[in-house]
């Protein structure tokens, strides 16, 4: 199936992904993961909830940590331009026939949930209370040095529908991975801040969350990581690299969370704000997509995914993998 040709003129503005809620069992242990460990700063915290925010960012938080009995990915926040866009982006939802709600959400102004067509819970604002920088305080610079949220990446039933879905966002397409087989999509990074992606598509059983990635310095700021992780007993939370991925040129990093959440640690990828970029093809047999260097990724990492709440995930539509029998 062809790609959608940029939407350069969408229904409302999204500036870019903001912040995600995760759902943990434990507070004080994940709080020890991903402030401790991490590097993350604590901006609120209460009985029930740890708001975080990292290095170079000014709005209150990248990501909340929320007391659950069962582990689950929840909102998927989204900044827009302004409150007028917001008051669009309703009207453009309900005219979708999806779900419009509007929520409190504290530090944030006029905020509402809704859902994509697969079920992905999404928050959109216009405003978050701002707060002093921190990013020449290198005193309180500590583990991986994340620098700011980087993206989402998401299993999908039908990576097809929902590229067509985002780019009606204004979500351009900057790389993908097409079967051959069948000229279907198996995975589509798309942006709307100039990088590679602000959220990401892979086919699998879905909706769930694959991962959320921060952004770090430099290649070796992972590599601290790595040392602390496996001298603080985190060794068996490392799922997969140091290397660098082909799609996206990025060095990366995957971790899992005390509750199994898949976080990102991501560095250098590359500027894609003209807007005639052409998107870059990649065939889903090819080993050096995946890892420049050939490695390949674990079985986990195509398997296993944050379940996102109040979705009900299925079965893909595409049965095509890139995983290549010995």
């Amino acid at each position: 199936m062809p790609l959608p040709k940029p939407n350069l003129y969408p229904a409302f503005n999204i500036v870019r992904l903001s912040h995600v809620e995760l759902a943990v069992t434990d507070l004080a242990r994940s709080r020890a993961f991903y402030v401790d460990t991490l590097g993350l700063q604590v901006t609120d915290e209460t009985t029930g909830a740890i708001y975080l925010r990292a290095m170079e960012e000014r709005g209150h938080h990248c990501i909340m940590l929320r007391k659950a009995t069962t582990p689950e990915a929840r909102d998927l926040g989204f900044k827009v331009f302004s409150d007028e866009d917001l008051d669009k982006a309703v009207y453009f939802f309900k005219g979708k026939g999806l779900p419009v709600e509007w929520v409190e959400r504290p530090y944030q102004s006029r905020t509402f949930r809704t859902r994509d067509p697969h079920g992905i819970p999404l928050e959109f604002y216009a405003q978050m209370e701002r707060l002093p920088p921190i990013h020449q305080k290198y005193a309180l610079y500590k583990g991986v040095k994340p620098l700011r949220i980087d993206h989402f990446n998401c299993f999908t039933p039908n990576v097809d529908e929902s590229v067509a879905f985002y780019n009606e966002l204004g979500f351009r397409v900057t790389e993908y991975t097409e079967d051959a087989a069948t000229g279907k999509l198996w995975a589509a990074w798309t942006h709307r801040k100039g990088g590679v992606h602000d959220i990401a598509f892979t086919n699998g059983i879905g909706p769930r969350l694959h991962h959320v990635a921060f952004w770090v310095p430099t290649p070796l700021n992972i590599i601290d990581l790595l040392d602390l992780m496996a001298t603080t007993g985190y060794l068996p939370n490392i799922e997969r690299g140091p290397g660098r991925h082909g799609i996206s040129n990025a060095f990366f990093l995957y971790v899992r969370d005390p509750d199994n959440h898949r976080i990102e640690i991501y560095c250098s990828d590359y500027q894609t704000v003209d807007p005639d970029l052409e998107p870059i093809k990649w065939d889903l047999k090819d080993p050096q997509r995946q890892t420049l260097w050939g490695a390949p990724a674990p079985k986990s990492w195509f398997e296993e995914g944050s379940t996102f709440a109040g979705a009900a995930a299925r079965q893909p539509d595409l049965t095509a993998s890139p995983i290549i029998a010995p």
